[in-house]
C-alpha cells in the first residue's frame, strides 16, 4: 500500500454541489462565485474577497493592484515556494530574498529591515506551513518605512495571530486552494482586501480588464484570464463549510505524529511544535528536521521503498536554477535557510490520514534513518 504525501478530502456534499452546477447554464461568473466569495469574506471578517484561478494568480494581481512594477523591490523569504518570486518577476519588479527565523521558518523582521532600500515598495509575508508570521514586528517595520504588506496565506487558512485570522493584516492577502491544501477548489485561490478600490481593480484584472457593468467586449485596461469557474467555486463553498472539521482533523493528525515519533526515540530528529505563543497553527504539512549529517535523499528513497511518499519542503529559492539564471553570478548566502532546508522532510499528511498509516510512517522513518547512518 502506498501512503500519499497529501490527499484531498471530498465528500458526497461536494460532489452534489459540483454536479448541480453542471445542470445550469452558468459555468463561469455565476452565482457560485458570489456565494463562495461572500462565505470567504464572512469567515475572515473582511468586506471584499476576489476569487481567482490560483494562489499564484492572486499574488500576481495583488502586486499589480498595488502598482508595483519595474524599478521596485519586493522583500520575501528564500525559504518558500518559488511562485512568490515568480509573481514579483512577472510584474517586472525585483525580488529581494532575506533570511528566516530558525524556529517559525517565517521572515525574520530584523532581516527584512536590513534589506530595505529606497527602492523597496512591499514585503510578502508568507505564513510558512500554516504557522503565522510575527505580524506585530513586521507591521511595525512596514509602517516605519511606508511599505505595503501582502500576506501569502496560501498555506494558512484558519490560522490566527493574536486572536485575528491571518489574511486580515496586510494591504492585500492571498489564499490558495490547490489539492494539497487544507481545503481545495482543485485549482484556485482568492485575494482578501478591506479596500473597495483594490477589490474593483482585482475584479477587473482577473477578467481581461473589464469593469463592472460594462459590455463584454469593452476593456478598461489590460487584464488577464484569472477567473475561477463555477465548478471550482461550488466545490470551495462546500469545503469552506467544513473548514472547522477539517482543521481539527489535521490538528489531531499532527498530535498523533508528535506522540508516535516521540515514542520512536529517533536521535536527533526535530519535531515541529504543536503550539506557539499568541498563534493558532493551521496544519498545512507536517515537516520534521532530520538528524544532522543524515542524507535526506537516502531517507526519501528508504521511505519510497516502503510505499511512503515524502517531500523536501522547501528548496531555497536562491539555490534554484531559475533564480541563479536571474541573479547572474551573485548568489546570496543564507546560512539559516540553507541549514534548515537541507534537513526538512514533509511526511504524509492529510485530513483523513489514519493512525495505522501514521504508525507505518513512524516505523519506516526510524528504519530509513537507521539504514542511512
Amino acid at each position: 500500500m502506498t501512503i500519499p504525501l497529501s490527499a484531498p478530502d471530498i465528500t458526497e456534499a461536494e460532489i452534489a454541489a459540483v454536479t448541480a452546477v453542471l445542470r445550469t447554464p452558468h459555468l463561469s461568473l455565476g452565482p457560485e462565485l458570489g456565494a463562495f466569495e461572500a462565505a470567504l469574506a464572512a469567515y475572515h471578517d473582511v468586506p471584499h474577497v476576489v476569487a481567482v484561478s490560483s494562489g499564484t494568480a492572486g499574488l500576481h494581481l495583488a502586486l499589480l493592484t498595488l502598482g508595483i512594477g519595474e524599478g521596485d523591490d519586493v522583500i520575501l523569504p528564500s525559504f518558500t515556494f518559488i511562485a512568490v518570486a515568480n509573481a514579483v518577476l512577472q510584474v517586472r519588479a525585483t525580488p529581494v530574498l532575506v533570511e528566516i527565523e530558525p524556529d517559525t521558518l517565517n521572515l525574520d523582521p530584523e532581516a527584512v529591515e536590513r534589506a530595505i532600500t529606497a527602492r523597496t515598495r512591499a514585503v510578502v509575508v508568507v505564513h510558512t506551513f500554516g504557522v503565522p508570521a510575527e505580524m506585530d514586528a513586521l507591521e511595525a517595520v512596514a509602517r516605519r518605512h511606508g511599505l505595503s504588506i501582502i500576506e501569502d496565506a496560501c498555506e494558512a487558512i484558519g490560522a490566527e495571530y493574536g486572536g485575528r485570522r491571518v489574511g486580515t493584516f496586510g494591504s492585500l492577502a492571498v489564499l490558495g486552494f490547490y489539492p494539497n491544501k487544507q481545503m481545495t477548489t482543485g485549482e484556485g485561490g482568492a485575494v482578501l482586501t478591506r479596500d473597495t478600490e483594490h477589490a474593483a481593480r482585482l475584479r477587473s484584472l482577473r477578467n481581461q480588464g473589464r469593469r463592472a457593468g460594462g459590455d463584454w467586449l469593452d476593456h478598461a485596461e489590460p487584464g488577464y484570464n484569472s477567473r475561477l469557474s463555477e465548478l471550482a467555486c461550488a466545490l470551495g463553498r462546500v469545503q469552506l463549510g467544513r473548514i472547522g472539521e477539517m482543521l481539527e482533523l489535521r490538528r489531531a493528525a499532527a498530535a498523533r505524529y508528535q506522540r508516535l515519533l516521540s515514542e520512536a526515540g529517533i536521535d536527533g530528529l526535530e519535531l515541529p511544535p504543536l503550539s506557539r505563543p499568541s498563534r493558532v497553527i493551521s496544519w498545512f504539512v507536517y515537516v520534521v528536521r532530520l538528524p544532522r549529517g543524515v542524507d535526506r535523499d537516502r531517507i526519501r528513497e528508504g521511505l519510497a521503498a516502503r510505499g511512503i511518499q515524502s517531500g523536501r519542503y522547501f528548496a531555497p529559492i536562491h539555490l534554484q536554477a531559475a533564480w541563479v539564471k536571474f541573479s547572474g553570478s551573485t548568489v546570496p548566502t543564507f546560512p539559516i535557510t540553507e541549514s534548515i532546508a537541507s534537513r526538512t522532510l514533509a511526511l504524509p499528511f492529510f485530513n483523513r490520514i489514519q493512525e495505522n498509516e501514521q504508525e507505518q510512517v513512524a516505523e519506516a522513518l526510524k528504519a530509513a534513518i537507521r539504514d542511512a547512518e
